[in-house]
């Protein structure tokens, strides 16, 4: 499959919980260099997973094949158990392993005896065929244990076996922010919150080798006071060794609604010499009162390099 973003379930403002699977690619045609974004909904079948969100997925290969694991979450509680006080109540979701392939779309569940409770909001990191399962909040004890889990997928012809060992070097974390510092396996975790009350200002680096899991500390950048005295963030990662986060301003009568975004690069200090170094002088306009709005029935599109053109859908190597 070409570069592409997998979407799944997801909670709207309205406490509607979805249970879709869309495939976001980018397909550059001719040579026009634009970009285009194409989305499809994949469909599941078998043992599909139902409706959630704070869930993960993640790719493994395995024997010369590929597929996608997915794991945690929290959906309504079931419909027998509701009573009108509890209508919109949520639980974690049971603590089973969903594996599916995007190429037929078939599903199948799996139960592992280490993986006793429900948890939400965690991370996953996958190499080749293990899928790490980091911190997580769990809504049964209201904590956020320090769990690791490697999950083994070994693609069997005709039946996976997958199989799961618990680790003792997690973190004590949930909704985190990870970003990738280059091709090989190695990540920095940035954000999250250590309980209900606490954010984690701590950063770590996370490698995966062919011994396994690896997890150290890591200088945070100097916060300023209205990320400390905040009580949420969140955020994502904008490319390898940066992120970009928000906080919502808070008992500010004359800004209400509003966000500080701040973005966090990890870069060495010899690394950005380096590309300053390579770069020319360039400015960049920060006026956008004149700019045209994107309207709903626009197009998006992103620019390409004449590089990035080589395997053009179309042919063209104009």
């Amino acid at each position: 499959f070409p570069e592409s973003y997998l979407i799944h379930g997801g909670r709207t403002p309205n406490n509607e919980i979805s249970s879709s699977l869309y495939m976001l690619t980018m397909d550059s045609r001719g040579c026009n260099r634009k970009l285009t974004l194409c989305c499809k909904e994949k469909e599941l079948v078998g043992e599909v997973p139902g409706a959630r969100y704070g869930h993960t997925i993640s790719i493994v290969q395995s024997l010369g094949k590929t597929a996608c694991v997915l794991f945690g979450g929290r959906s309504y509680m079931p419909a027998g158990e509701r009573t009108t006080e509890s209508w919109n109540s949520v639980v974690d979701c049971l603590p089973q392993v969903y594996l599916f392939d995007l190429e037929f779309g078939c599903s199948s569940v799996h139960t592992l005896p280490e993986l006793s409770d429900g948890q939400s909001f965690h991370l996953a990191l996958a190499r080749e065929d293990c899928v790490y399962i980091l911190g997580g909040h769990s809504l049964s004890s209201d904590s956020r244990p320090p769990r690791l889990f490697r999950l083994h997928v070994k693609l069997l012809q005709g039946s996976p076996l997958l199989s799961c060992e618990a680790l003792q070097t997690g973190l004590s974390i949930s909704s985190a922010i990870i970003t990738r510092t280059g091709p090989t396996h190695k990540y920095i975790i940035l954000g999250g919150y250590q309980s209900n009350s606490q954010k984690r200002l701590e950063c770590s680096t996370v490698t995966l080798d062919e011994k396994g899991i690896h997890i150290e500390p890591l200088e945070p950048p100097k916060w300023t006071p209205d990320i400390i005295h905040s009580r949420t963030w969140f955020g994502g990662s904008t490319g390898e060794v940066s992120i970009l986060f928000a906080v919502p301003t808070e008992g500010r009568p004359s800004q209400p609604d509003m966000h500080y975004f701040y973005q966090v690069n990890f870069e060495t200090e010899g690394e950005r010499k380096e590309e300053e170094g390579t770069q020319g002088c360039s400015q960049e306009s920060t006026d956008y009162d004149d700019s045209t709005p994107l309207e709903d029935s626009e197009e998006l599109y992103f620019g390409r390099e004449p590089h990035e053109l080589e395997d053009s859908s179309d042919g063209e190597k104009d």
